[in-house]
Order: C-alpha cells, then structure tokens, then sequence
C-alpha cells in the first residue's frame, strides 16, 4: 500500500506532519509514503534513508484565503495539485492533507473524480460518544443539499460505519429540531420520507444535544449545519477543558481533588480529543481521500493514516459502489 502525505499548510508546521507520518508507517509494515514538501526540510526529520519513503519535491501551496477551484487549477506545481494528480496513477491508493478543506475538495472532485453514481463528496467526521464512534457527514463540503443527496451521504455514512468502526447495521439518524416525524424544514421533511423508505437501519430525527450519547451510528445532514455542529462542540470542548484547567491551578485544594480524579479527567479529555479520531474521509470520490484537521499534531496524523489504511484494506470505495449499484437495480 502506498499513500501521499501532504505536509504543507498546516497550522503547526511540516514536522508534526512528518513525525506523525513516521509512526504510522512503524504500525503498518506494508505502507509506503510519498511526503509532498519541501524535500530538504522533511528529509531533515526523517533522518534516514528507506526504501519505503519517498518525495514530491514543492515549497507552494493553496491558502485558506484562494478561492479553491480556482486555485487548483492554476497552481499545478502546489501540494494538492501534484498530490491529486499522483493519486490518480495506480501506485497510490490515498492521500492525506491538512491544506485547505476547499482545495482538497475541489482537487478530488475535479481531479480525482466523484464515482459514477454519486452527485457530490461528502465530507465525513468521527466524533467520539459516550458508547462508541459516530459518523457525521456532510461536515462542510456541501452548503446547500437535496433529499437525494442526503439519502446517499446516509448509504455513504452507513458503509463507511460498518467497514471502518466495526458497527453492525449501524442506526442512523437526521439531524433536526426534534425527533417527532414532521420536525424540520422541507429539506429534513422530504428527506425524512426517502430514508424511511430505504433499506438502511433508520432511527428517525435526532437532535444536535443527543450527538454525543452515543445513540446514533450515523447522523447525516447538509454542509451548513454539519459544519456549524462540528465547531459548536469543538468550540464547547475547548472551552470546558480549559475551565477545568483554570479551576484546578486556582487553589491547592483543588488541585488535591484533581489529583483523585486523574483518571476520570484522563477519559474526558480523551473522549474530547480530536486527535485520537485523526483525519476525515471524503466520501464519494474514487480513491482514499482524507481531510485532516488543520491544527493536527503529530498524533492526529498517526490515527489519521492508520484510518486511511483501515479505509482501504476493507475497500470501502468499492463497498459503497456495490451498495449504489443495488439501489439502483431496485428502483
């Protein structure tokens, strides 16, 4: 297995990247990896030779501030650029960014190419639970959405949940303002209608405060309130994290009691980290494609390409064609 890293336009630099990368190929044996960068620079943390590293020399990359498309098409000597057109030869088989969240998106779509039967990527999120992982998507590729295209982020979300998690007939659920049947606008009302009329284990509406119980397997929604859900709680996590924090350095006593609940605050921070849930899959495009956060530390790149690998050794892609392809021979 050989995938593309791409260590350029992160927050925390190429070397948690590079570093992150490292380990992960320490877990997999068979992994090959082509770092896109700076060759000098990576070469500087990898430290030594190995037939299973390679490189994709460029110091240019698309900024958060370009507009995506745009910038993918006229930048062939950035990152994404020659990371996407690498992948679409047969010696890779996925790519893993922390880039631009547009770019990468416009790179597989205009690139890599959506599959056959599938109108738009979606970009799909692990969030940690009480229970067990959950599936989110779409988390941001997609503002504005159709019934029909959350019916397929479902089938998507559902697949993904079942190969990668492990979770048997995995429940999903749709984000809206309630869980009564009739909750919602007109989209989460028709889109209500084709999930319920679907082979897929549907639970009905489910509500933002209800993600993290760990009652759902897949929660599927448009873009906008995906994405706005994602950075609400992200937003939520930090924040309570770092009262904790203050709380606890603001007097010995409370520090005492911190020292008992150790463990407790261990697991809570845990469950809150992005970190140990690595890199999001882009669903819907015909090779591995993962979005990674753009504050990822070395961990996050680890777990990230660790799933990436996961992805493709239960050949996901090709589960979610076969999946497509008896959706449509039942219509």
């Amino acid at each position: 297995m050989k995938i593309l890293v791409d260590t350029l336009g992160a927050d925390k630099g190429y070397k948690e990247i590079v570093n992150g990368a490292l380990k992960a190929l320490e877990n997999h044996k068979d992994l090959s990896i082509t770092f896109i960068g700076d060759k000098n620079e990576i070469e500087e943390v990898v430290s030594e030779n190995s037939n299973r590293i390679d490189y994709i020399d460029t110091k240019e990359y698309i900024k958060n501030d370009e507009e995506p498309a745009l910038a993918i098409r006229r930048n062939k000597k950035s990152s994404l650029h020659l990371g996407f057109k690498a992948l679409n030869g047969e010696d890779y088989d996925g790519l893993i960014s922390c880039g631009s969240t547009g770019a990468l998106l416009a790179g597989a779509t205009l690139i890599t190419k959506r599959l056959q039967s599938i109108s738009r990527a979606a970009l799909t999120i692990v969030f940690p639970t009480e229970k067990k992982p959950c599936v989110l998507l779409d988390a941001g590729a997609n503002m504005d959405c159709t019934p029909e295209l959350l019916a397929q982020f479902a089938l998507m979300g559902s697949v993904y949940s079942q190969g990668v998690l492990n979770i048997n007939n995995p429940e999903v659920g749709l984000l809206s303002v309630g869980t009564e049947e009739g909750k919602g606008d007109k989209l989460r009302k028709d889109t209500y209608e084709l999930l319920k009329e679907s082979n897929l284990n549907f639970q009905g509406n489910v509500e933002a405060r209800d993600l993290l119980s760990g009652n759902s397997d897949v929660i599927v929604t448009d873009g906008f309130s995906g994405n706005v859900l994602l950075k609400s709680t992200e937003g939520t996590a930090i924040t309570i994290m770092g009262r904790l924090k203050k709380g606890i350095l603001g007097s010995f006593k409370a520090k005492i009691g911190a020292l008992l609940l150790k463990d407790v605050l261990k697991d809570i921070k845990d469950m809150l980290d992005y970190n140990e849930y690595g890199a999001a899959p882009l669903l819907g495009v015909k090779k591995a494609v993962f979005k990674a956060h753009g504050s990822s530390n070395s961990r996050a790149i680890e777990t990230g390409i660790d799933a990436m690998v996961k992805f493709i050794e239960n050949d996901i892609i090709s589960k979610i064609e076969n999946e497509l392809e008896k959706k449509e021979n039942e219509q």
